[in-house]
């Protein structure tokens, strides 16, 4: 008698390097909807060269990254910190996450009302409408309203996908190209005006240090404070330490890739557009559109005003998806970001609470949201203050990220899959010096930050306080409740059946391989499965046993125990190591050899993996297999059965 359970949410699905880029882009690149004006706000016609600056930072940031996720599959700032640092530090550099991803949503939904209300203050009058809108209010409203609608789709469960982020980056891609080319076209009859050098500070962008305008001091930190005010092009970074868990095989090697596609895109797109609109926009004309820079390129263009207001249209309707998209994407990471907080027993159970109808964690998207609308309420519609408490997050939480990889050199000496180059090796000991420059580098932009920021620094550090005090106490409690600390398992949806019909939704590519496993601690034959494993033309299915005797597998009711959740957390983390997708079920069975070959058979494997036996030896392992497989009544393809270790490999056809 067998039962089958397919381990729903395991049955993982892997994306190529241009789509994991593609998610990433999807919210590094819609700042160059708000940037430029927010940074000319605050240091003058010079912003141009600043983002650039921001921009070719990024190469040695996402070097940074490459780094970490090498170590850790899923190297996000949390992980990365809490291995080298510890909790402490680790609950801070989050707290600072989360505030980058309230405003991230923020920014992006405010933007692109006001995006959306430039437009209509520009068409209304050429349609004989005799009518405007109050940018600010409007895109307040238009903010909520978008908020919201992620907020009850990501409720319902219906994510953004790699598809999705694809398509979004296409049409931007398409976009940029018609504004290039028309660019291209407009300067050769005009000419392009080149952004000036010279940097304008004003008394709210050099905050607390103000009273120091003028000095010889402040204008040797003149460059850095500039530099300050632009990082907010470097948003979304963090995205791609968050996706590349779901990245497919080879993992490095397409970590690298779309590190480099992400590199190249941002720089191109937002760089090229922030150059354009100082030197096409007349800078009497360009103070009206700080907040939607891009409609101010679109109208200064040459040719037909009508043309030019289809120009404008079009970057408004891609602005609007792609700002709209960040907004998603802010929610899903963020709620990515909690429940794996309170997987490692940071969130108290409530926190956890499933929706009753939807089965999402419905508890943590509210509490997120709520915080997003308030900060949307709270600024009114102002993007520059926004964009100016924006940069805290984003750059707090790559200082700890660098500071950690920086410890990790020298507290683990395990061998690195690749490694942030200028590495200098003296008396035996390796020193990281492309670290320690890119650590210093943030921590010198995170130091005068706080300095500049006033409003940033204020709110910052009172959320990530507030957000630190939460993760505390609910740590605490947990601790009351679960006397016994465990480690980090796997939560799995069970689907259950009376047989593999079950699983035929995901197994069906012309060869099956079927992976036997049982101890978590001996899991290599998996591992040599997954090295060899195709997944365009096999499908992997690893399945573990549960025995059961007599009436103990009558009417049982399936619930995954700890061990085999832990088993499983181990098959899941092997297999986003290696990048390759794989099926796994457990089964119920009062058997184990039989359960083996008749799950064999119903998936129709052509091959068979199992580890070593600490009970028996590899003949009768495969003595018992063979007659088991004799056994059965039906109709039987050829298969493999094989036995890996260490140093042992046996097979037997049948």
């Amino acid at each position: 008698m067998t039962e089958v359970v397919v381990l729903t949410t395991a049955m993982l699905s892997f994306i190529s390097f241009w789509r994991a880029a593609a998610i990433v882009l999807c919210d590094m690149a819609s700042t160059a909807w708000y940037i430029g004006g927010i940074v000319e706000t605050a240091i003058g016609p010079a912003a141009p060269w600043m983002i650039i600056a921001v921009l070719l930072c990024a190469a040695p940031v996402l070097a940074l990254y490459v780094e970490a996720s090498g170590m850790f599959v899923r190297g996000g700032v949390y992980k990365v910190v809490r291995e080298s640092m510890g909790g402490t530090l680790a609950k801070i550099s989050v707290s600072a996450l989360m505030f980058d991803y309230v405003l991230t949503g923020a920014i992006s939904s405010v933007s692109a009302g006001q995006y959306l209300a430039g437009l209509v203050n520009t068409a209304f009058p050429r349609l004989h409408i005799h009518w405007s809108v109050d940018p600010k209010s409007f895109s307040v409203v238009f903010a909520l309203a978008v908020i919201l609608y992620f907020w009850r789709q990501n409720v319902r469960g219906i994510e953004e996908s790699s598809d999705k982020a694809v398509k979004i980056m296409s049409l931007v891609t398409v976009m940029g190209a018609v504004v290039f080319a028309w660019s291209a076209y407009t300067v050769w009859i005009r000419g392009l005006r080149w952004p000036p050098h010279a940097l304008h500070f004003t008394k709210e962008s050099l905050g607390w240090l103000a009273p120091l305008s003028g000095t010889a001091g402040l204008a040797k930190l003149g460059l850095l404070i500039a530099f300050g005010h632009a990082f907010l092009g470097m948003s979304g970074l963090e995205t791609l330490a968050q996706v590349y868990r779901e990245m497919e095989a080879p993992k490095l090697p397409n970590l690298k890739r779309a590190a480099l596609l992400i590199f190249f895109y941002a720089l191109i797109l937002t760089g090229t557009v922030s150059v354009l609109a100082v030197g096409l926009i007349p800078d009497a004309v360009r103070a009206g559109y700080s907040d939607n820079l891009l409609s101010g390129l679109a109208m200064s263009m040459a040719g037909p005003h009508a043309l030019k207001l289809v120009l404008q249209a079009f970057v408004v309707v891609v602005g609007v998806v792609i700002l709209s998209g960040a907004v998603n994407t802010s929610i899903m990471g963020a709620n990515g970001v909690l429940n794996r907080l309170a997987e490692d027993g940071i969130f108290v159970d409530w926190f956890r609470g499933l929706h009753p109808r939807y089965g999402t964690t419905n508890r943590m998207i509210n509490l997120f949201v709520l915080l997003q609308v308030a900060t949307v309420i709270l600024c009114r519609g102002d993007v520059y203050l926004l964009g100016e408490a924006y940069a805290f997050g984003v750059i707090w939480s790559f200082v700890f990220k660098a500071a950690a990889v920086f410890v990790l050199r020298f507290k683990d000496k395990s061998k690195r899959e690749w490694k942030v180059p200028l590495n200098l090796t003296v008396g035996g000991v390796e020193w990281p010096i492309g670290l320690a420059l890119i650590f210093l580098l943030l921590l010198a932009v995170g130091v005068v930050n706080l300095a500049t920021k006033k409003v940033a620094t204020v709110s910052g550090v009172a959320f990530t306080a507030a957000f630190f005090a939460l993760f505390s106490v609910s740590e605490r409690l947990n601790r009351r409740a679960h006397a016994k600390d465990e480690e980090h398992r796997e939560k799995f949806n069970l689907r259950r059946a009376e047989d593999l019909r079950i699983a035929g939704e995901r197994i069906q590519r012309p060869t099956r391989v079927l992976v036997a496993v049982r101890d978590p601690n001996n899991l290599y034959h998996l591992n040599k499965a997954l090295e060899g494993h195709d997944s365009e033309t096999q499908d992997l299915v690893v399945f573990t046993s549960r025995i059961r005797k007599g009436l103990a597998l009558v009417d049982e009711t399936v619930q995954m125990d700890s061990d085999e959740q832990k088993l499983f957390t181990k098959v899941i983390e092997a297999a986003e190591k290696h990048g390759k997708t794989v099926t796994p079920m457990l089964v119920v069975s009062n058997e184990p050899f039989y359960a083996i070959s008749q799950a064999a058979q119903a998936v129709g494997a052509s091959e068979v993996v199992f580890g070593v036996s600490a009970k028996l030896s590899t003949d009768a392992q495969l003595e018992r297999l063979a007659m088991t497989w004799g056994s059965l009544q039906t109709d039987k393809q050829p298969v493999r059965f094989r036995i890996l270790g260490p140093g042992v490999e046996h097979a037997v056809d049948l």
